[in-house]
């Protein structure tokens, strides 16, 4: 035995080394089955259909972007262990990161049309409206409504179909309006024709909802930041979730530095003077603003991201004259308000409104004592008077021009205005 281990005959290293090669080709089976018998960690948190708000579909935003949310691709900011808990559900927006690869994220707002609570609310005056009890398929009274068998039978969505809505965006709707709400509505699967032929039961009831509730990610859908609109990018939904690209509200600015408050008191401005004159001819008007209204990407530019006291006019079309005492009203009318208080006439909305709330409500707070005495005193001043309702339309605007003439000139060309470096130093642009 001893003497063959020495000096093996040929047979013998045959059989050693066809030993050897088969020990080597199991060595990675074995590993491989050894890594696999081992459970793996599995998350705590998990997307239930009540958090979602999927359990209320189709009385719901969307399902478009569900899949991201349960494989893990958007995450609520700071929820990246297993061992965290989904955030609080009465909250209307969370931070929180998105990807495409596993490996760059981008900051995401994760928010809900209104309140949980004001949609409990709402589903509570849906089934009252039938007579049902407190809980009930809310889906089902929808779907029962006059409104809602006239969409069904609907080839084409036109104001009389929106009539007596309480979204600001069809309170003066165009046809041209409404055809580019179908042509972009970002839900369905096949977009691009005017015609709701494509449109399942499901998919108008799902528009229907949204625009009865909360019209902000339909304004995101058909006036897209990557056309030049100041909104945010509308990323999908998933029951009554919607996620689009984060900002900072513009209340964590009104401490900022006076050249960084300068920059974006020149933005609002801005943005407030294309809103009413833009190529396309839709006059945009606010019915009111807040410190929630605008916000800031991490570039620094500007942005609508809150639109849903946002109206539409348009200047090219016009709009459909609407008796108020024969305006069709309904549940869907009624969602998010009491229906008693009398919606907005389309022809008392003024050139100048827009800049008297945004000189009123933002701008005192952005730029109070952030400038040497004479210059304070001069934009004090022309703020004074861009907030005057006494004044024409003409001359608040003229003022707000003024206002900002100057505030473009305090605002340095320099790498911390990501957005428009170096092309500043190249461009004249407002």
């Amino acid at each position: 035995m001893g003497s063959w281990m020495c000096c093996p005959s040929p047979e013998a290293w045959r059989v050693l080394i066809l030993f050897q090669i088969l020990t080597q080709a199991c060595i990675p089976s074995l590993e491989v089955a050894a890594t696999t018998s081992v459970p793996r960690l599995k998350s705590n948190y998990n997307f239930g259909k009540a958090f979602l708000g999927l359990d209320k579909c189709n009385a719901c935003v969307g399902t478009s972007i569900c899949k991201k949310f349960f494989k893990e691709e958007i995450r609520f900011q700071n929820w990246l262990s297993p061992h965290l808990k989904l955030p609080p559900d009465h909250l209307q927006s969370y931070s929180g990161n998105y990807t495409d690869d596993a490996e760059s994220w981008r900051e995401v707002e994760i928010s809900r049309l209104i309140t949980k609570s004001e949609h409990e609310m709402s589903d509570k005056k849906i089934c009252a409206s039938a007579s049902k009890a407190k809980s009930c398929s809310i889906e089902y009274v929808l779907k029962k409504t006059e409104r809602f068998q006239r969409w069904m039978k609907a080839r084409r969505l036109t104001p009389e179909l929106v009539q007596g809505l309480p979204s600001p965006v069809l309170r003066c709707p165009s046809q041209r309006l409404l055809d580019r709400i179908v042509r972009r509505y970002a839900e369905v699967l096949d977009a691009g024709s005017v015609y709701m032929n494509h449109f399942t039961d499901r998919d108008k009831l799902r528009l229907l909802f949204t625009l009865s509730t909360n019209a902000h990610p339909i304004l995101l859908q058909i006036f897209p930041g990557a056309e030049g609109w100041p909104f945010p990018r509308y990323l999908g939904s998933c029951g009554r979730l919607i996620v689009s690209m984060s900002t900072r509200p513009l209340r964590e600015f009104y401490d900022s530095a006076p050249e960084v408050a300068a920059d974006l008191a020149h933005q609002l401005l801005h943005i407030t003077h294309y809103m009413q004159n833009n190529d396309l001819n839709y006059s945009f008007y606010f019915t009111q603003i807040d410190n929630g209204t605008f916000g800031i990407f991490s570039d620094g530019r500007l942005f609508i991201r809150d639109s849903s006291t946002l109206g539409v006019i348009d200047t090219q079309e016009g709009y459909a004259k609407i008796n108020e005492q024969q305006e069709h009203k309904d549940i869907f009318s009624c969602l998010t308000s009491d229906c008693k208080s009398a919606f907005t006439s389309c022809d008392s909305v003024s050139e100048k409104q827009n800049f008297i709330m945004v000189c009123r409500n933002l701008l005192p707070q952005l730029l109070k004592e952030k400038f040497p005495g004479p210059m304070q005193e001069k934009i004090d001043r022309l703020l004074k008077l861009c907030q005057e309702n006494s004044l024409s339309a003409e001359e608040v605007i003229q003022t707000a021009g003024e206002l900002k003439r100057i505030l473009k000139a305090l605002s340095p060309c320099d790498s911390r205005f990501t957005y428009r470096y170096p092309e500043c130093k190249y461009s004249n642009r407002p």
